[in-house]
């Protein structure tokens, strides 16, 4: 291996750490390995919602806000998930149903969301900013918990494994 891809090869790994020590931080206060809080609201169409409903199957419980640039690079991956997986993703502190409803249709999402206007479930949830993803298994216990950017990739692979 030539020096420069010695060099290449530290600088992606060292990356990676500073990466992987950012989330953990982040995510450090969150809860993981108990029971999930119960987690029940209005859709957009005013239809009840709740993390019940999902028993024996793995469930992504998404926290996220119309406002959070991160959130938006996210958004597609989380949509696209909620076409395999069953998806609750909070809409938290964005505003009325239909100021949602007009962000999801200029974005081109399709997921289903959760109203939390006055960010209460996030509270409930020890969220403390957005986005936060948590993977629920298929016992209703929280399998992992995470702030910040995640990838579809490894999004997918969290809720794989939570079979």
């Amino acid at each position: 291996m030539t020096w420069r891809w010695k060099h290449w090869l530290r600088d992606i790994l060292l990356i990676i750490l500073i990466f992987t020590a950012v989330q953990w931080w982040r995510s450090r206060d969150l809860p993981s390995g108990i029971t999930a809080p119960s987690l029940a609201g209005p859709s957009l169409e005013g239809q009840p919602m709740a993390l019940s409903n999902y028993r024996g199957k793995p469930v992504l419980v998404h926290f996220w806000a119309t406002w959070c640039p991160i959130c938006r690079l996210q958004d597609g991956g989380v949509a696209s998930i909620a076409q395999r997986y069953p998806v609750i993703s909070v809409a938290t502190t964005s505003g009325s149903a239909g100021e949602i409803q007009t962000y999801l249709e200029s974005e081109g999402l399709d997921m289903p969301v959760m109203l939390d206007e006055s960010g209460d479930l996030a509270r409930r949830w020890g969220v403390r900013g957005v986005p936060t993803s948590f993977v629920i298994d298929s016992q209703g216990n929280i399998d992992y918990a995470t702030t910040g950017y995640s990838t579809e990739l490894g999004l997918r692979l969290r809720l794989a494994l939570a079979n």
